[in-house]
């Protein structure tokens, strides 16, 4: 079994939902269960059952796991190894990202990056923190950008503060005040990012005692502003999620202020490979000024 077949099947085992894994590797679902298929007929045992939401894995997969995943690291430490002697000149890097941040944010990073260094590889992996803090601690990337929380076990560089708004329908009562008052999300409509597991604005809305009443939950913060949009509810987010893009909504400043920080979070900046080094510095001079 090849690396990347070991990949996609410790994906489907985390996923669970075949679909979301054919996406990250650009596949269609057939095609990954095509490939699962051929891995069951060379080990010779099945590795997962369907079942009405996705797939679940069989025991014998599920003992395979962990091994799979110790080959992963090795594999890591190869490269890591060969990174150093070859230094940047060739190579890959993965990176895990908020999408927010792949779309505003990594496309100049990269192109300057990649202006300099035209051997390097750069592959980029979306998803939501619990996405990006397990592809992180299975060493499925080498870094993640994504957001400061307390109590994180891994090498911290920060970039940049973004303010948190609310984004609001057109036709909404304050869309034309100069701030939105926070404690009024108890009394809204709230539609949740992230299935309601976006940690940062759980712990806004924790922080400040207010338990809002989730009207819609989705996995896309670009979804929820489509269903601002059409007077669905509002929310709260990042200001980041909302530029680039002709939003028919309101987006203002909360009262009282609320900011996350943005950064770049890894295993080790001193075990990192040489590109990975490299791209930080990139990161660092570049996004603060955005």
């Amino acid at each position: 079994m090849d690396l990347k077949k070991c990949k996609i099947l410790l994906d489907a085992i985390d996923y669970r939902n075949l679909s979301k894994v054919a996406k990250d590797y650009g596949y269609t679902p057939s095609g990954i269960w095509h490939m699962i298929a051929a891995i069951e007929n060379e080990l010779g045992f099945p590795l997962f059952i369907s079942s009405t939401s996705g797939v679940i894995p069989t025991d014998n997969c599920l003992r395979l796991a962990p091994a799979l995943r110790e080959l992963l690291k090795c594999n890591e430490r190869l490269a890591h190894t060969m990174a150093e002697i070859r230094g940047v000149k060739s190579g890959s890097l993965t990176i895990g990202t908020y999408p927010s941040v792949s779309i505003q944010w990594l496309p100049h990073v990269i192109k300057a990056f990649q202006a300099d260094y035209p051997g390097v590889a750069i592959q980029i992996r979306e998803g939501i923190r619990q996405e990006l803090q397990g592809w992180l601690d299975d060493s499925s990337v080498e870094m993640c950008f994504y957001t400061w929380r307390p109590k994180m076990k891994c090498a911290w560089i920060p970039l940049r503060d973004d303010p948190v708004v609310a984004v609001l329908p057109l036709d909404h009562p304050l869309a034309s005040s100069p701030s939105y008052p926070l404690a009024r999300c108890r009394d809204e409509k709230f539609i949740m990012p992230a299935l309601g597991r976006d940690e940062d604005i759980a712990a806004i809305l924790e922080e400040a005692g207010i338990s809002p009443k989730i009207a819609f939950s989705t996995i896309e913060n670009y979804a929820a502003i489509s269903m601002i949009e059409c007077g669905l509810g509002m929310s709260i987010m990042n200001e980041l999620i909302t530029k680039g893009r002709l939003n028919k909504v309101a987006i203002l400043p909360l009262d009282p202020p609320c900011r996350i920080n943005f950064g770049i979070a890894l295993p080790s900046l001193a075990k990192a490979s040489p590109a990975a080094r490299e791209f930080i510095e990139y990161a660092k001079r570049m996004i603060p000024e955005m």
